[in-house]
Formats: structure tokens, sequence, C-alpha cells
């Protein structure tokens, strides 16, 4: 071995043969889905039926938000460009960042901080919400996972939330999330309710991922909208045009029964 060798704990690949964490991939297709695949190369071990059901809702919670998210804007103005798919399709990932798409991660860290808080000075959840977020605003932070430019009730929350109760996730971390809403809304005067981000990240916390990973959800979620985007770009748009943020008008499917 040179000085160069390396070693992987991830994908296996010799002649005719693929593994993932030690699975054949042939094995894996057609009868795992793709979140638990998704779980399986993050984790190393396959989720629950229980926790696969609850990462399949993460990750469809999470696949679009309409035409005006940041990293919507940024992919079909490359598409618009004549960008290739995976160029306008990197420039939306590249839009995903703090303030779109990047609070699951801090909303993890959060939620552990107060964990944390309740371990060593043996207070409450909700004493631990209102010293870590004071503590935030003395720093001048803001906490993440909570309030939305759009939504006043984040729908998805809820679901989420009583997905995860009824499949035996909704812990502590549900706990503190909803500690911490209200601790928020008592330091601001006004409601400041979870967003889907939030709520992905106390789950994600459920499911024992760490921080660092967080934001991969919302990016692997949001691929396949953004590829939906620049294909429409592309076939009804003409190119090189101004995209103009807010003057745009739905006309797709009205609403239907699942």
């Amino acid at each position: 071995m040179s000085d160069l060798h390396w070693k992987t704990g991830i994908t296996k690949t010799q002649p005719n043969t693929i593994s993932l964490r030690g699975y054949p991939i042939d094995q894996l297709m057609g009868r795992v889905s793709f979140s638990q695949a998704v779980y399986l190369a993050l984790k190393g071990e396959f989720p629950t039926p229980e926790a696969g059901r609850l990462v399949d809702a993460i990750f469809v919670s999470s696949i679009d938000h309409g035409a005006s998210p940041p990293s919507v804007l940024a992919a079909r103005t490359v598409a618009s460009t004549g960008g290739e798919l995976n160029a306008a399709v990197a420039a939306g990932v590249l839009a995903i960042s703090r303030f779109h798409g990047g609070a699951i991660e801090e909303g993890m860290q959060l939620f552990l901080a107060m964990e944390r808080r309740m371990t060593e000075k043996s207070q409450s959840v909700a004493q631990a919400a209102e010293a870590v977020l004071e503590e935030m605003k003395a720093a001048g932070r803001r906490a993440s996972g909570f309030g939305h430019r759009l939504h006043t009730r984040d729908p998805r929350t809820e679901k989420l939330f009583g997905l995860a109760a009824e499949l035996g996730f909704a812990g502590r971390y549900v706990q503190m999330a909803r500690a911490a809403e209200a601790a928020l809304g008592k330091q601001l005067g006004k409601p400041l309710p979870i967003n889907v981000d939030g709520a992905i990240a106390a789950l994600l916390c459920e499911l024992g991922f760490p921080p660092e990973v967080g934001n991969a959800f919302f990016i692997i979620a949001r691929v396949p909208g953004l590829v939906a985007h620049v294909r429409e770009e592309k076939t009804r748009e003409k190119p090189m045009r101004k995209i103009h943020p807010e003057d745009f008008e739905y006309d797709g499917p009205g609403e239907r029964e699942v």
C-alpha cells in the first residue's frame, strides 16, 4: 500500500458487485424504498418500518414550495441562460443556505443545546428553552426553525408531528420544539410557530441523526422539485428572460384528492 492509501466504509465496488454498507445493491433494488436506502447510506443500518415511514414523510414535506424560493429562482435563472440541467440544479442547491432551507442543522443544534442544559443544570424543558433562547438573543443570534414568510401555521409541521406521534417518535425533542415555540412567543410578544425545518430538526434528533447531516434532508428532498422547475423553464419560457420573483401565476391542476 502507498502512503496515499485510505479507507471508506460506505460502498464496496468490485467486478460485478456493488454493496452499500454491506448489502448488495441489486438485492436492495425492488425491496427497499429510496428513503430507506438514504437512511442506510447515512446511518449504516436499515430504519425500522416506522422510522422508514417518517423519513418518507420528511422527504415529501420538502419536495417543492412553489416558484418563489431563492433556490428555484437561481435554478430557473441558470436554465434561462441555456445552462445544462446539472448546472441549473447545482445553482439551486448552492442557493440553499442558512436563511433558505438551511435551518434544519441549526434547529437540531438548538434542541441539543436545550438537552445539555436540562442535564447539566437540572432544568425543566421550559426553563432550558427560555435560558438557551435568552442566551441566543443576547448574542444576536436568531432561532432557526420558527416562523415563515408565508405561512402563519405551516401545515407540514402538524402533519409531521402527528405522524411522529402515531409512529412512536414524538419524544423529548418534539417536546423541546414545542417548549421553544412557547418561549419564543413569550420572548417576542407574538406567536412564532414551528416551521417545517424546525419540525424536521426535532424529528431527525428523535431518529438519532447528527446535526451535520440535517440540511442534507432538505437538499435531497428539494432536488426533484428543482428538476421540475428547470424543465418547465426550458420548455415554457423564452431564453434570457427577466424572472420576476413574485409576478407569476399558478396554472396547474386544481386541488386533488390523494
